[in-house]
């Protein structure tokens, strides 16, 4: 895989556009010293180099009454990819799994989710987790606090 070279308007139009996607390209342009069209021409650049994936809005989960996050991991067997392909396809219309990773080691899946109380979690594991095609195990680690959440990437 290719790597990106960033010079350094891209890499500051990148760094301020990860702190707050919705600032206007005006004032993304003064903070960086170019004019706005230049940026504008920057950002358009960056998305089609895919280096920006998407705008987006970070949301406080348990303003919404979600109070419990997990990370589950998951077992499928039999172990091949097929199987793994069904689950993945399953894991993407339960919108309480809110990230899905294929990983290394005994568990195929990691999953980050998140419930409204413990029995939410209780009934989705029993409902949900466990009706997926070839889960035959689950292993949940609940969180009890969050020391450090950032969608933010290093650019040095």
């Amino acid at each position: 895989m290719n790597t990106v070279s960033l010079d350094e308007y891209d890499k500051k139009i990148v760094e301020l556009l990860q702190e707050d996607s919705s600032i206007s390209n005006i004032d993304l342009s003064k903070k960086i010293g170019l004019a706005p069209s230049s940026c504008l021409l920057r950002v358009k650049n960056l998305k089609e180099q895919k280096i920006l994936k998407q705008f987006t809005v970070i949301v406080d989960e348990k303003q919404l009454g979600f109070e419990i996050t997990c990370f589950a991991k998951v077992y499928i067997r039999p172990l091949n990819r097929e199987n793994c392909q069904a689950f993945i396809e399953e894991a993407k219309k339960i919108p309480e799994i809110v990230e899905c990773y294929t990983i290394t080691g005994d568990a195929s899946f990691l999953l980050k989710i998140v419930a409204k109380s413990f029995e939410y979690y209780r009934d989705f594991v029993f409902d949900k987790l466990l009706n997926a095609p070839y889960v035959t195990n689950i292993d949940t680690s609940i969180v009890v606090s969050s020391e450090k959440e950032s969608t933010t990437i290093p650019l040095e």
